[in-house]
């Protein structure tokens, strides 16, 4: 079985890019997952904030940060995989 490694990063992409957009507005208005955010998030992304500005910057570096690791394991699964 091949994978697809355009599907994948979009999917994958849009699951870590929503991820942080939702926790990221949640802590914001009720400080769940505020801990989380702080050590992951903040100390990963450039210029990332808890706020409603942090929240879009979340998506995007989310998304693109999913979107590069879930295509380069579908890249490499590909190749190493027994046909």
């Amino acid at each position: 079985m091949k994978l697809k490694p355009l599907s994948l990063g979009i999917a994958l992409g849009l699951v870590w890019g929503g991820s942080l957009f939702i926790t990221t507005w949640l802590s914001y208005y009720t400080g769940y997952g505020k801990l989380f955010l702080e050590v992951l998030a903040k100390s990963i992304y450039p210029e990332y904030t808890i706020s409603p500005l942090g929240s879009f910057l979340g998506l995007f570096y989310g998304f693109f940060d999913g979107f590069v690791s879930a295509w380069l394991i579908a890249v490499i699964y590909n190749k190493i995989s027994i046909k």
